[in-house]
């Protein structure tokens, strides 16, 4: 499920917020849980299974490394939490790419796995990836409740696209927060910005270039037109998206840290990815 599909704008995203807002507040958190399983489950059902799975590594690793006293045993509980973490990440992602390789090299012919990619994998990876390291830094303690680190790790605004969000910046909010009028104004701004960011502007330059490179043309400006339409075509899907983030997030009651400033202004490989993933 996307934000721009009609599915979301029109009947899960109003559904979501007329219970949010009706339930008592002890609820709250086990809406937008279930909201988010639903919404992570609803294009393949088995994808939330590895969500689920590689959240519960993160969650187990985390309270191993926050029992153990000695640093060769939080070394270990520390690897032993990344490799799990990243198995179905370089599984799905790279998994072809290897068994190709290798098929060149030896002399027997390995057949592809052909895995589809799981929507989010490499964003919600990494976020559990940044709780284990933060918690081995002693940056913060280990979260107790399996429910409240599911909750984080899942949360559907964040969830497919980002932003990548750190445990201590929202475990707050996800204990106890409150949605005020103003906040909830702001973050329907925030969402429709957004939202017109990725139909009205990326979508189209994405329909441009993509007539262009379907056109068979070859000139030297049509190659530079279709060039400069897809580099702002993944510009205003990336920041389309992360305003819908922060919008949603908004909404339900939690500050998002920005995510996106003029990356393209960059003057280095290293402040790009800083301006891209603050």
């Amino acid at each position: 499920m996307l934000f721009s599909s009609i599915t979301f704008l029109y009947y899960f995203l109003p559904a979501v917020l007329a219970v949010y807002f009706v339930v008592p507040p002890q609820m709250k958190n086990a809406v937008l849980l279930a909201a988010s399983l639903v919404f992570y489950t609803w294009g393949e059902p088995r994808f939330s299974v590895i969500m689920v799975t590689t959240a519960l590594s993160g969650y187990l690793a985390g309270l191993a490394i926050n029992h153990l006293k000695q640093n060769h045993l939080r070394r270990l509980a520390l690897a032993a939490g990344v490799i799990v973490c990243l198995i179905p990440l370089f599984l799905f992602k790279y998994g072809d790419f290897i068994i190709s390789n290798l098929s060149r090299l030896l002399p027997v012919t390995l057949t592809p796995l052909k895995l589809a990619l799981p929507i989010g994998v490499s964003f919600y990876t990494f976020q559990i990836l940044s709780y284990v390291v933060d918690v081995y830094r002693k940056d913060l303690e280990a979260e107790r409740n399996p429910f409240y680190f599911l909750m984080y790790v899942s949360f559907f605004p964040q969830l497919i696209a980002g932003p990548i969000v750190r445990f201590q910046t929202i475990s707050s909010e996800i204990r106890s927060r409150k949605v005020t009028a103003e906040l909830f104004a702001s973050g329907i701004s925030r969402f429709v910005c957004g939202l017109g960011k990725k139909i009205l502007i990326a979508n189209t330059l994405a329909e441009f270039a993509r007539n262009l490179s379907t056109g068979g043309a070859s000139s030297i400006l049509s190659l530079w037109m279709g060039s400069l339409a897809f580099t702002l075509q993944i510009y205003f899907d990336f920041s389309g998206y992360s305003d819908m983030a922060i919008g949603l997030g908004s909404m339900f009651g939690f500050h998002f840290l920005e995510n996106f400033n003029y990356p393209y202004l960059s003057r280095s490989v290293t402040e790009f990815w800083r301006r891209w993933h603050m």
